[in-house]
C-alpha cells in the first residue's frame, strides 16, 4: 500500500491552531495579563518597575497603572493584545480602571475555561453572559445616585471620587491636597471637560506636597536678553516660523567672491532680511512674541530694541496650549497684520518654582486655564504623581459630564454578583449556569482588592455577600482596617461611568476570545538578500 500524504493549505511556513488548542492558546495568554497586573488592583495594590532599553541608555518606571505597564510589555500572544487594546480604550475613555477591566476580563475567560471543560458549547456560554450584562448593568444603574443638583453635595461627591482613584497611586498618603488640587482645576472647566486647559508641569525638588495648582498659565521658557521681565496687558502673537528662513548657509557651502568685502555683503543682506521679518512682526503690534523655533542673537537684539518679549524654543504642546488659553492664532507668515488674531493676558511675568525660572500668564482669555505644578523627590516619583493625578482629573472630567456616581471598596462589583446569580436562580437551562460564572467572575474583583492587603479573603467575601443578601446595599470592603463597612459612611464613592465601561469592555473583550475556535499564523516574510552581495 502506499501512504497518502497530507493535504497542505496554508502556504509553507504559516502555522494554524484549531478548536481545543487554539481557545487553551487564548485562555492562557489572557489569564496570564489578568495575573500580571492584578497585584496592582486595590488601595494596598503593588507597584511594577518597568526597565526598557533604548539605544543610549535604560529608561526606568515605577508604576501601578495597568495601561501604563500593559503598554511597556511586548506580548505574542493574540488574546493578551485584545487585552492590551481594551486597557488603552478604557484609559483613553475614562482614564481610570485600567486594572479592574484587565482582571475582570481574565477572570471571565478563566470561568468559561471550567465551563468548556463540562462540555458546555461558547455559544450557550455567551448568551448566559449577555444576559447577566444586561441585569448586571441595569442593577448598576438603578444603585446609582446624582447630587449634580446641589453643588455642595457634588463637590463633595467629587472630592470622594478623587479620593478613592488616588488611594490606589503613590498618591494615597497625599490624596487629600491631591483631590482638592484635582478638584479645583476640573470645576474650574465650568462643565466644559476640556482637559487641554489644564496644565501639568513637573520639576524635581521638595515633596509631593509642595505641588500647588496656579491660576493661570506656566510656560517653562525665559525671556530673551535685556528684554522686559514683565508685561502688563499683553498682546502676544504666537508663531511657528523659522527666523533664519532666508539666511545663507554660509558653512559647507562654496561661495567664490573677489574679496572680503563680499562676504561682509552677504552677511549684511542676511541681517536685512532677518530685520525685516522682526519688522514686520512688530508691525501687528504685539508686545510678546512667542515662537515655536528658534529666534538667534541678532533678531532677539531687535526685539529687545522694540521693547517686545521675545521667547523662543516653545515646545509644541506648550504654544497649542498658549493659543488656546489666551484666544490667539498660530501663524507663520507675517504679511497681513488685520487677519492675524493676538492672544491677550493681564500680565506676564517670571516666576521661580524650586531653582527654575518659568513665565506665568495670569489673567488670560480662557478664564479656566489653570497649571498644576508637580513637584517630587525623583523624576520616577513625578512621573508616577503625573499618571495618577491625569487618571483623577479624567474621571473626574468624566463625572461632570455624567454626574452619576456608585459605592466603591468592591460594594458595586458584589451587588452587580448578587442580581446576576439571583436571576440564574429563576433561569432554566445551562445559560445558567453561564451566569452564575459571570457572578463568581465579579466576585474576583473585591476578593484580589482583599488579598493584595494581605486580608483573609475568603472571609470577607463571605461577609460581604452576606451583607448584600440581607439587603445592606452600601456594604464593602474597609480596607483601612480589614473589615466590612458602610460605603456611604466612609465616602468611598466611585464615577457611575468608569464602573459601567468596565463592566461592558471586560464583558465584549472576553466574549471575543471565547468565539475564537481557529488561530492561523501568516507566513514570515523572507528577506530577499542581494544575490551579488552574497
Amino acid at each position: 500500500m502506499t501512504s497518502l500524504n497530507p493535504v497542505r493549505i496554508l502556504k509553507n511556513e504559516a502555522e494554524e491552531e484549531k478548536a481545543e488548542i487554539a481557545r487553551m492558546s487564548s485562555f492562557i495568554g489572557a489569564i496570564a495579563i489578568g495575573d500580571l497586573v492584578k497585584s496592582t488592583l486595590g488601595p494596598k495594590g503593588m507597584d511594577k518597575i518597568l526597565i526598557g532599553h533604548g539605544r543610549n541608555e535604560s529608561s526606568l518606571e515605577v508604576t501601578n497603572d495597568g495601561a501604563t505597564i500593559l503598554k511597556a510589555i511586548g506580548v505574542d500572544n493574540p488574546a493578551a493584545k485584545i487585552l492590551v487594546d481594551m486597557s488603552r480604550v478604557q484609559d483613553d475613555e475614562v482614564g481610570d480602571g485600567t486594572t479592574s477591566v484587565t482582571v475582570l476580563a481574565a477572570e471571565l475567560l478563566r470561568e468559561a475555561e471550567k465551563l468548556i471543560d463540562q462540555k458546555i458549547h461558547p455559544q450557550i456560554i455567551i448568551s448566559g453572559w449577555r444576559r447577566a450584562t444586561t441585569i448586571a448593568r441595569n442593577a448598576l444603574k438603578s444603585s446609582s445616585m446624582d447630587n449634580s443638583a446641589n453643588s455642595e453635595k457634588f463637590r463633595e461627591d467629587l472630592l470622594n471620587i478623587a479620593r478613592t482613584t488616588l488611594s490606589s497611586k503613590i498618591l494615597s498618603q497625599h490624596k487629600e491636597h491631591f483631590s482638592k488640587l484635582a478638584v479645583d482645576a476640573v470645576l474650574r472647566l465650568k462643565g466644559s471637560g476640556n482637559l487641554g486647559a489644564i496644565q501639568i508641569i513637573k520639576k524635581k525638588g521638595g515633596v509631593l506636597e509642595d505641588s500647588f495648582l496656579d491660576e493661570g498659565f506656566l510656560l517653562d521658557k525665559k525671556p530673551g536678553q535685556h528684554q522686559p521681565k514683565r508685561v502688563e496687558n499683553a498682546k502676544i502673537l504666537i508663531a511657528n516660523t523659522p527666523m533664519d528662513t532666508d539666511k545663507i548657509k554660509v558653512f559647507g557651502s562654496r561661495v567664490r567672491v573677489d574679496s572680503m568685502a563680499k562676504i561682509a555683503e552677504l552677511e549684511v543682506a542676511e541681517k536685512e532680511k532677518m530685520k525685516d521679518k522682526v519688522e514686520k512682526i512688530v508691525k501687528h503690534g504685539c508686545n510678546v512674541f512667542i515662537n515655536r523655533q528658534l529666534i538667534y542673537n541678532y533678531p532677539e537684539q531687535l526685539f529687545a530694541d522694540a521693547g517686545v518679549m521675545a521667547i523662543e524654543h516653545a515646545d509644541f504642546d506648550g504654544i497649542e496650549r498658549l493659543a488656546l488659553v489666551t484666544g490667539g492664532e498660530i501663524v507663520s507668515t507675517f504679511d497681513q497684520p488685520d487677519k492675524v488674531k493676538l492672544g491677550r493676558c493681564d500680565v506676564i511675568q517670571e516666576v521661580m518654582i524650586g531653582e527654575d525660572t518659568l513665565m506665568r500668564f495670569s489673567g488670560v482669555a480662557l478664564g479656566e486655564a489653570c497649571t498644576i505644578v508637580i513637584r517630587g523627590a525623583t523624576q520616577q516619583i513625578i512621573d508616577e504623581a503625573d499618571r495618577s493625578l491625569h487618571d483623577a482629573l479624567c474621571v473626574l472630567a468624566a463625572t461632570v459630564r455624567e454626574s452619576s456616581i456608585v459605592y466603591g471598596g468592591g460594594c458595586s462589583e458584589m451587588l452587580m454578583a448578587c442580581a446576576v446569580q439571583a436571576e440564574a436562580a429563576k433561569t432554566a437551562g445551562k445559560e445558567a449556569v453561564a451566569m452564575e460564572a459571570f457572578g463568581r467572575a465579579l466576585q474576583q474583583l473585591p476578593t484580589i482588592i482583599a488579598d493584595n492587603a494581605g486580608y483573609d479573603s475568603a472571609q470577607l467575601i463571605s461577609e460581604l455577600r452576606a451583607a448584600h443578601a440581607q439587603g445592606n446595599s452600601t456594604s464593602g470592603l474597609d480596607m483601612e482596617v480589614g473589615r466590612i463597612g458602610c460605603m456611604k459612611q466612609l465616602g468611598i464613592t466611585e464615577s457611575f461611568v468608569v464602573k459601567r465601561q468596565v463592566l461592558l469592555s471586560a464583558s465584549e473583550a472576553a466574549e471575543m476570545i471565547l468565539r475564537v475556535d481557529n488561530i492561523i499564523k501568516a507566513a514570515p516574510r523572507k528577506r530577499v538578500q542581494d544575490r551579488g552581495h552574497c
